[in-house]
C-alpha cells in the first residue's frame, strides 16, 4: 500500500500557478465590492471591482453571476492571508497591446472611448489599455479644456508603441485634418471666392474667430471682423453664434472668411463722416516711430504725426499714446483718393491756449472799465458833495448880509431918530431962549 496520503494526492492534482499566468476561472461568489473564482488552485482567486474594469463599477454583480467563465491574470499567488489576487482587466490590456501593436505596425484606424483627461492630453480606453493622446494632438484646433470629450468615442491612430515604458501614444489630428481635406475638395467643387455663406461660430481665439460653414471650420481673422477696429475678438462675437461670412481664400490647406461686407465699408460716404476742421474721439490703434494712428469713425484711421502730438517736444509716440487710448484730434488734411487724413491734437492744444488768453483780456478790460466807473461815480459824487457845500455856505453868506443889513436898517433908523430929536430939542431950547430974550 502505498505511503501517499489522499491530501497529498489532492495536492498533486492541483495546478502550480506563477504571478502572471493566465487561468480559466469560475465564479463560486459575488458581492457588490468583489468576486470569487475557482481557479482549479487548492486557494480560492479573489477579483476586485477595480482589477474587473478600468471604467468605473458600482456593483460588481451586476456585470458577474455564479458560475460565470474568465479569463484572468495571477496578479500574487498568495495575499498574505492565502488568498490568490487576479485580475481580468490586466488579461484584457495584454489582449490589447496585442490588438494595438498589430495596428500601429499596419497603420490602423482605431476607436476607444475618452475616460479622463490629465496635464496635457486625454486618456482613451481601447480593451482595456489605456492609449494617452497629448491636447496637440487632439484636434487640429488647440483647446486647453477637453472635458466636452470625456465619454466620448473617437477615432485615433497608434504613432508610439512602447508598452514595457507606459508608452503608447495615439493622434487624433491627423485623421481630422485628412478628413477636412476631403471636405475642402467638395467644398471647392460647390462654392467659390466671394461667395456669401452662412456659418456657425465654434470657436473664438485672440487673433479670430473659427467659423463651421458645414463641416469644415474657416479662420475670419480679427482683422476682418469689421470695418471698425477690434480688440478683443471674444467681445465682438461669441462661440455658437450665427454668422453670415465672405469666402476670401479657399485652398487645400485653409479657407479664410471675411465678416467685412462693401456695403458697410465706411469709404464709400467718407464725405458725410469727415471734413477738414472737425473734431473727433479718436481711438488710438497703432503706435509707430513717426506718430500714431487713430481710428475716427468706424473703419477710418487717420494719422497723428508725431509733431503733430503737443506743442511740447516728443520724441518718443509710446511715453504719451498707448493702443486703446481715447484722445481728441481735429482734422488738418484730408485726400480722400489716396485714403490719407491728418490729424493734430497740437492744434487744439494752441486754440485752448488763444481763447483761455482771449477770456482773460475780456475780463481784465471788464475789470478796468469797473474802476473807471468806480472813479467816475466817486469824482461825482465829490462834485455834489461840494456842490452842496458851496450851496450851504452861499446861503449861509446870504442870511448872514440879510441879517447885517437889517441890523443896518434898524442904526440907522434910531440914528435918524436920535437926530431928529435932537433937532426937536434945539429947536425947543431956541424957542425958549427966544422967548426969555423977550
Amino acid at each position: 500500500m502505498s505511503d501517499i496520503t489522499f491530501e497529498q494526492m489532492l495536492e498533486d492534482s492541483l495546478k502550480t500557478i506563477h504571478n502572471g499566468d493566465i487561468v480559466d476561472g469560475v465564479v463560486i461568489s459575488v458581492k457588490p465590492d468583489e468576486a470569487v473564482f475557482n481557479i482549479g488552485y487548492k486557494a480560492d482567486a479573489i477579483l476586485t471591482k477595480d482589477e474587473y474594469s478600468n471604467e468605473e463599477i458600482e456593483d460588481l454583480s451586476s456585470k458577474l453571476h455564479i458560475g460565470d467563465s474568465l479569463p484572468l491574470k495571477i496578479v500574487k499567488v498568495n495575499d498574505g492571508e492565502g488568498q490568490v489576487v487576479v485580475s481580468y482587466k490586466r488579461f484584457i490590456a495584454d489582449k490589447g497591446n496585442e490588438r494595438l501593436y498589430e495596428a500601429y505596425k499596419n497603420k490602423e484606424v482605431l476607436k476607444g472611448k475618452v475616460i479622463s483627461r490629465i496635464k496635457g492630453g486625454i486618456i482613451v480606453s481601447v480593451e482595456e489599455t489605456e492609449v494617452f493622446i497629448p491636447s496637440s494632438l487632439v484636434s487640429d484646433t488647440f483647446q486647453q479644456n477637453r472635458n466636452d470629450l470625456i465619454g466620448e468615442e473617437i477615432e485615433f491612430l497608434i504613432t508610439d508603441f512602447s508598452p514595457r515604458k507606459k508608452k503608447i501614444i495615439g493622434n487624433r489630428r491627423v485623421l481630422i485634418e485628412e478628413e477636412k481635406k476631403k471636405i475642402r475638395r467638395q467644398l471647392q467643387e460647390q462654392i467659390k471666392v466671394g461667395d456669401v455663406i452662412k456659418g456657425k461660430i465654434q470657436n473664438v481665439t485672440k487673433f479670430g474667430a473659427f467659423v463651421d460653414i458645414g463641416g469644415i471650420d474657416g479662420l475670419v481673422h480679427i482683422s476682418e471682423l469689421s470695418w471698425g477696429k477690434v480688440f478683443n475678438p471674444k467681445k465682438f462675437v461669441k462661440a455658437g453664434e450665427e454668422v453670415e461670412v465672405i469666402v476670401k481664400e479657399l485652398s487645400d490647406d485653409k479657407i479664410s472668411l471675411s465678416m467685412k461686407f462693401d456695403e458697410a465699408n465706411p469709404w464709400n460716404n467718407i464725405r458725410e463722416h469727415v471734413k477738414v476742421g472737425d473734431v473727433y474721439d479718436g481711438v488710438v490703434t497703432r503706435i509707430a516711430p513717426f506718430g500714431a494712428f487713430v481710428e475716427i469713425v468706424p473703419g477710418v484711421e487717420g494719422l497723428l504725426h508725431i509733431s503733430q502730438i503737443s506743442k511740447k517736444h516728443t520724441k518718443n509716440v509710446a511715453d504719451i499714446l498707448e493702443v486703446g487710448q481715447h484722445i481728441k484730434v481735429k482734422a488738418i488734411d484730408f485726400i480722400e483718393q489716396d485714403k490719407k487724413i491728418s490729424l493734430s491734437s497740437k492744434v487744439l492744444e494752441m486754440e485752448e491756449d488763444t481763447n483761455d488768453e482771449s477770456n482773460e483780456e475780456v475780463s481784465e478790460s471788464l475789470d478796468n472799465t469797473s474802476e473807471d466807473t468806480n472813479i467816475e461815480t466817486s469824482n461825482d459824487s465829490l462834485d455834489e458833495a461840494s456842490q452842496d457845500q458851496a450851496e450851504s455856505q452861499e446861503q449861509e453868506e446870504q442870511e448872514e448880509v440879510k441879517e447885517d443889513t437889517q441890523e443896518q436898517s434898524v442904526d440907522e433908523a434910531s440914528d435918524a431918530q436920535e437926530t431928529a430929536e435932537d433937532n426937536a430939542s434945539d429947536i425947543q431950547l431956541d424957542a425958549d431962549e427966544e422967548s426969555a430974550d423977550e
